[in-house]
């Protein structure tokens, strides 16, 4: 069963938002939301070992010392 799409409260976005429910033009809320979630998977997926693969030796180094200072910092 499909969700019930929320109108906008002006008065021209919600006639547009009519025209468009009407004639098919907008996609539903539940494709636009797996559309965006498929492309940031597809993005995490790739993002560690790309970065990893671009750093130098020395920046890795510097990284993770900044990363041991915060973790064993006081705070």
């Amino acid at each position: 069963m499909a969700k019930k799409s929320k109108l906008p409260v002006d008065v021209n976005q919600k006639a547009k938002k009519i025209v468009d429910l009407l004639t098919g033009d907008e996609p539903e809320q539940d494709e636009v939301k797996n559309a965006a979630a498929i492309l940031g998977r597809k993005g995490g997926l790739k993002g560690g070992k790309a970065r990893a693969e671009s750093l130098t030796a020395k920046k890795r180094t510097e990284i993770a010392k900044k990363a041991a200072a915060a973790r064993w910092s006081g705070k």
